[in-house]
């Protein structure tokens, strides 16, 4: 009998009021009179609470029904729990030293705990038999037939068991008693295996009388009749009360053993449903909330249900428009690793539709074949979960035409509604053009090493020409001096001392101007380096040589502050150096007037303010110049502007660009009463800008 829910309630419902409005339309036309429309009214209203009793009975009655056939579900889960956990325990009882001495007494505790257990018997690979033990509740069952006369049952489940490997249940059959009567009983046959070895069969006799009392009856005989029935009906055991109730609701469901199949049957008696409460129910509820408020509530839910699946519509055309148009290709993967998705944009890249990527599995035909199996190997560890999730890694993908490619792989648990992971999903990048771009980058920035240096050295061979006047000019008084004491016939003894004393100046003046060579030589030949750790006093103590030369000239003292216990600063020497040293030279420079009384240059590194939203070391130059104009401040970095008549105008320009290159911002600002300071920050060796890089 089925089972009728609130959904076949209305149903059956509004069927029967639309056959109910087309008979009255037929027959009742809109010209009629008064008292023919109260009496089709009435008619309906009639015909309403008629169907709506006759319906609720229906309800009612299912109700019981689904009640009966829920308790017959649950009734064969515990038979089957009670019957699993006997054959543990017999399991437990083939464990143990066999011996027909020792078994006996075992065997009788498995049968004194269990009451549906007739006879326990122990039989070798051939049949023959070892040990038994009677029930010791009850007079034994083989007394009136002898055990030999009714053992093709047994022998034949047994055969089953063999041939399964674990425990198997023989058909029912008829047991005669001294009592004249008799029980209906079946055999189950349990291999006995030790280490492997098979050693004979352990064979139990049921009584279905008891296993329906012991089993079933205490639980579900309550209220029910409990019965094993035949296919054609026939009862082999009964158990449960018998209630004298008019109507009898009926529920079966099979027992599947290994072996045989019992077909379990519940009785149960109920009273016919009340006619006047569900009349008076059908009254007041019909007539109140069915014929109006359902009406309501189900125009509300169907304009609900209509708003919700055009929602729906377009949330999944905007989902499938989103993933159409998207340049990143996705793709996503069971538990297994087979790609159960794939994106238009995924297909693009690798040049494979996506029928013929969708149910692959390793290797993937985008795979490039030297690098299948380390690529195996990755998968088994993402889909093992050992991976972080989340975690981009770089991989090579090769096209359908055999063209290679760069991509970045960023995958994710795919998490259900319910909360468990069915799969990955992964973001794929292909990284191509940014592969193109930091390899442009990077030769911009070799150029631009280069340039800052050309143009470092253009502007320091003036001040060398300077600077190695002084030193050339003495080497060469010196030496003119000694020649002509030289040729002196005359010359006192003192002479040859006056000579040491003038190749001495010769040589340090020689010294002096080597220096100067060497300290603007190795400036110029310094190769690009890699990023590293270096100390600030050292980037003071690298310029300091060409910074001393311009201010000599210039007669600026130079000031340079650096605290001992700086941390190391994460940078590229050379660049940093020559913004360091163009910073210098730029407020010198502004020093270069007549009125400029205090020329003072100080060069100072000391840890970045956090309060200014800094973090490192911070180096700053400040010059006591005349400051910078507004409209000049306003163009002060742009490329190729410059107030020098000899400046190219890329100083400033190239000194922001390296400073952002370490992360940094290069400002200023005017320096009171005077001047002007230029700082910047670079990030301390270990730092997050150190990892970023």
């Amino acid at each position: 009998m089925k089972m009728l829910g609130a959904t076949g309630l209305m149903n059956a419902w509004h069927k029967h009021r639309n056959r109910i409005r087309a008979q009255l339309d037929e027959a009742l036309p809109w010209g009629s009179g008064r008292r023919s429309l109260w009496a089709a009214l009435i008619a309906l209203v009639l015909a309403v609470l008629t169907t709506l009793v006759w319906l609720a009975g229906r309800y009612e009655a299912s109700q019981v029904q689904a009640e009966l056939e829920r308790d017959t579900a649950d009734a064969v889960g515990d038979l089957r729990s009670s019957l699993s956990r006997q054959i543990q325990a017999l399991q437990a009882l083939q464990s143990g030293s066999l011996s027909p001495a020792s078994w006996p007494p075992s065997a009788l505790d498995l049968l004194r705990n269990n009451r549906d257990w007739l006879r326990v018997e122990w039989r070798d690979k051939a049949w023959q038999l070892q040990a038994f033990a009677d029930s010791p509740l009850r007079a034994p069952a083989f007394e009136r037939i002898a055990r030999s006369d009714v053992l093709n049952e047994a022998n034949q489940a047994c055969q089953r068991a063999k041939r399964l490997n674990g425990p198997a249940y023989s058909s029912t059959y008829f047991l005669p008693q001294n009592d004249g009567l008799g029980i209906e009983v079946m055999e189950l046959c349990l291999p006995v295996t030790q280490n492997g070895e098979w050693l004979g069969f352990t064979v139990v006799t049921y009584s279905l009388q008891e296993l329906l009392n012991e089993r079933l009856g205490s639980t579900f005989g309550r209220r029910n009749e409990l019965s094993f029935v035949e296919p054609d009906g026939t009862r082999l055991a009964i158990a449960g009360a018998q209630r004298r109730e008019r109507r009898v609701f009926t529920s079966q469901q099979l027992v599947d053993l290994p072996g045989n199949t019992l077909l379990l049957r519940m009785d149960g008696r109920r009273g016919e449903p009340a006619l006047f409460p569900n009349v008076l129910t059908a009254l007041v509820t019909g007539m109140s909330m069915a014929l109006i408020t359902v009406m309501v509530l189900l125009t509300k839910d169907a304009r609900r249900r209509q708003k919700a699946e055009r929602d729906l519509a377009d949330a999944l055309a905007f989902r499938k428009a989103m993933e159409d148009s998207l340049v990143t290709g996705l793709r996503a993967r069971d538990l297994q690793g087979c790609i159960t998705y794939v994106n238009p944009a995924f297909c693009q890249m690798v040049g494979w539709e996506a029928d013929a990527l969708i149910g692959q599995n390793a290797p993937m035909p985008y795979w490039p074949p030297e690098m299948v199996d380390e690529y195996q190997q990755r998968q088994a560890i993402r889909m093992a979960g050992n991976a972080s999730p989340r975690e981009g890694f770089e991989s090579v993908f090769i096209r359908q035409d055999g063209t290679r490619f760069p991509v970045l792989i960023i995958e994710a648990p795919l998490i259900s509604v319910q909360g468990e992971q069915t799969g990955w999903m992964g973001a794929v990048i292909d990284i191509s053009e940014q592969r193109r771009i930091e390899e442009l980058s990077r030769a911009s920035q070799d150029r631009l090493q280069a340039t800052a240096r050309l143009a470092t050295v253009g502007e320091m061979a003036s001040l060398l020409s300077h600077e190695l006047n002084q030193p050339l000019a003495a080497i060469a008084s010196y030496a003119n001096g000694s020649l002509n004491l030289l040729k002196d016939p005359q010359a006192e003894p003192q002479t040859l001392d006056d000579v040491h004393m003038a190749l001495r100046r010769i040589a340090e003046q020689a010294e002096r101007a080597g220096r100067v060579i060497n300290s603007v030589h190795d400036f110029v030949r310094r190769r690009d380096q890699a990023r590293e750790a270096v100390q600030p006093q050292a980037l003071l103590d690298a310029i300091a040589p060409l910074v001393n030369l311009q201010a000599r000239k210039l007669q600026v003292r130079v000031h340079m502050r650096a605290d001992a216990r700086l941390p190391a600063v994460w940078c590229d020497r050379t660049m940093v150096e020559q913004v360091l040293l163009n910073l210098a030279r730029n407020g010198m420079q502004a020093m270069d007037w007549p009125n400029c009384r205090d020329r003072v240059l100080v060069l100072q590194v000391q840890l970045a303010s956090p309060e200014q939203g800094h973090v490192g070391v911070a180096f700053s130059v400040t010059d006591l110049g005349a400051g910078i104009a507004p409209d000049v401040a306003a163009q002060l970095f742009n490329p190729f502007f410059t107030t020098k008549p000899e400046g190219m105008g890329l100083g400033l320009s190239l000194c922001r660009t390296v400073v952002e290159q370490h992360g940094g911002q290069l400002e200023f600002e005017p320096h009171k009463p005077k001047g002007t300071v230029f700082r910047f920050t670079l990030p301390a060796a270990g730092g997050p800008a150190m990892h970023s890089t």
